[in-house]
Order: C-alpha cells, then structure tokens, then sequence
C-alpha cells in the first residue's frame, strides 16, 4: 500500500511538473524590419529585411521567445592594409568596394509583457549568433544580444499588429556592430 501511494504521488507530481512546462499560451510573428548597421568600418547602412519570432509563455507576464531576421543591403568595405600602413610612394593601397552583404541573427531569450486592454506592451533581452555574408567576399559569425520592447496592438481575439525596436550588439569581421532593428507585422496568439 506504501508503494503504490509513493508511486500515485511520484506519478502526480511528475505530471504536474510536465504541465508546468508546457506555455499556456503565446504568440508568432511575422513582419518586415528595417536594420540600421555599421558592419563596415566605413559608414552605416540602411538595410531591409524580414523579421519572425515564436513566444510560449510560462507564466503569465514572461515568456520565452526565438527570434529570428535576415536583412539585405550594400555597403562600402575596406580592403587591403590600413591607410597608415600604406607606404608614401603607393598612395592607393587600399581599395574601397562596394558590395551586396546579408545578416542573420538567431536570437533566444526571456520577454516580459503585461495586457493592458488592446495593447500589450513588452520588453525583451535576446542572445544567440549573428552571421554576416559579403557577397563575392568573406563571412563571418559572432555572439549577438538585442535588447529593446515594442507593443502589440489587438485587432481580434486571435490577430494583432505589432510594433518593435530593439538594439542589436554584433561582432562581425574584425569589428564590433551598434545596429538599430525596427520591425513591424502581424501576431498570431494562441
């Protein structure tokens, strides 16, 4: 009878772990998003891209969100020695190209939110990998972090729109990135 009563409640207690583990509810978007990145020790550059992240929440003001973007433009890089290396006498040692590049960041982390009628706004702090392509060049991949919140504005009891900025840290090609993400799109919640 002992046995069978510690079974009975190891049994319960585990599924009731379970349970816990499993989010009660959470969300999926989908949207454009606009990059503002400095890849290049050059200059900044606007770039274009898309935004998508999946949210389970496990208790009801946090949840835990994957975020995940690519965005496209063209940038002006610095190939060949610095310009204090170059020797007097070859005064075009270094050579500026323009080129087409991608970044994708992969993004997991906590994101806090709380409804107040038909806006909820949040706040989040991301980390996981970036990883940038030059086209015709070299790529490289970097530990990243986004910090930043938005607000997603209800439209029906399933749908919403959402609005957000967030302040990405990268360390791509030799050289650390202060970028700016602005994203906007549709919520599904379940």
């Amino acid at each position: 009878m002992r046995k069978m009563a510690v079974t009975a409640f190891f049994i319960l207690a585990v599924t009731g772990f379970a349970a816990a583990q499993i989010p009660t509810s959470g969300n999926v978007f989908f949207g454009y998003s606009y990059y503002s990145s400095d890849v290049s020790t050059s200059n900044r550059t606007n770039m274009n891209g898309w935004e998508a992240s999946v949210e389970g929440k496990f208790f009801p003001f946090v949840g835990i969100v994957a975020d995940f973007d690519t965005h496209y433009g063209s940038q002006n890089f610095i190939f060949g020695n610095p310009p204090l290396a170059c020797p007097v006498l070859i005064p075009h040692c270094v050579t500026t190209v323009n080129a087409n590049f991608s970044e994708n960041n992969y993004l997991f982390g906590p994101r806090v939110s709380v409804s107040v009628g038909k806006i909820r706004p949040f706040a989040e702090a991301l980390f996981g990998a970036a990883h940038a392509h030059v086209n015709g060049g070299e790529s490289d991949t970097s530990f990243a972090t986004a910090v930043g919140g938005g607000l997603d504005y209800k439209i029906l009891r399933v749908l919403a729109w959402r609005v957000q900025g967030d302040y990405v840290r990268t360390s791509l090609l030799s050289s650390h990135q202060n970028n700016i993400r602005i994203s906007t799109g549709i919520v599904v919640r379940f």
